[in-house]
């Protein structure tokens, strides 16, 4: 079973950047998706990448400001957030091995990581 580990969060100001990373052990990172949870909101899903990272989609919300990428050869996932808003405020979980069909990523319920807050204020 993959066990996954998210790093990188912290405290940015409005307009920064944040790299966040998703590591995997004890599996080889498949599909992955990046996911955010902000308080009393439901979890969002945010960005997906394939597993060659041939294939890559985010939501609207996100598009043009975060990229998602990988190194297979680390096991590792990567979500580059650029031009952050406030809104962007929440803790930012990693899921493996779910598929993404028109837009809709379906996660694999036990491979969350345990998420980073990512806090974007002034």
């Amino acid at each position: 079973q993959v066990q996954l580990v998210e790093s990188g969060g912290g405290l940015v100001q409005p307009g920064g950047s944040l790299r966040l990373s998703c590591t995997a052990s004890g599996s080889t990172l498949s599909p992955t998706a990046w996911y955010r949870q902000a308080p009393g909101k439901e979890r969002e899903f945010v960005a997906y990448i394939a597993r060659t990272g041939a294939s890559v989609y985010y939501v609207d919300s996100v598009r043009g400001r975060f990229t998602i990428s990988r190194d297979n050869a680390k096991n590792a996932v990567y979500l580059q957030m650029n031009n952050l808003k406030p809104e962007d405020t929440a803790v930012y979980l990693c899921n493996a091995g779910g598929y993404l069909t028109r837009g809709i990523y379906y996660p694999v319920e036990d491979a969350w990581g345990q998420g980073t807050q990512v806090t974007v204020s002034a």
